[in-house]
């Protein structure tokens, strides 16, 4: 697995504080903690070609149902040219 998340991108001014690849439900994914102009937050990343039957709303439910999304939080998703999508939470 980690092979299949080696090339995710991550923007130049952007610290990633810790990353971990994982299982969510039946899917592959990366999960990272990271800081980006003073704004901390958290991601789970997929393989585009993973998840590419699945609407963005089946994407947020997705990841909404993991334990470390807390209740409330703020999401964005972001499906990216470099075959990755970027599903964003936990805002602080």
């Amino acid at each position: 697995m980690k092979k299949k998340f080696s090339k995710v991108p991550v923007d130049a001014d952007t610290r990633i504080l810790f990353k971990q690849e994982i299982k969510l439900g039946e899917f592959e994914a990366r999960y990272e903690k990271w800081n980006w102009s003073g704004i901390q937050a958290e991601s789970i990343i997929f393989a585009n070609d993973d998840i590419a039957g699945l609407t963005d709303q089946e994407i947020e439910a997705l990841v909404r149902k993991s334990p470390i999304v807390r209740e409330g939080s703020a999401m964005t998703l972001k499906r990216l040219e470099s075959g990755f999508t970027f599903c964003n939470f936990n805002f602080k």
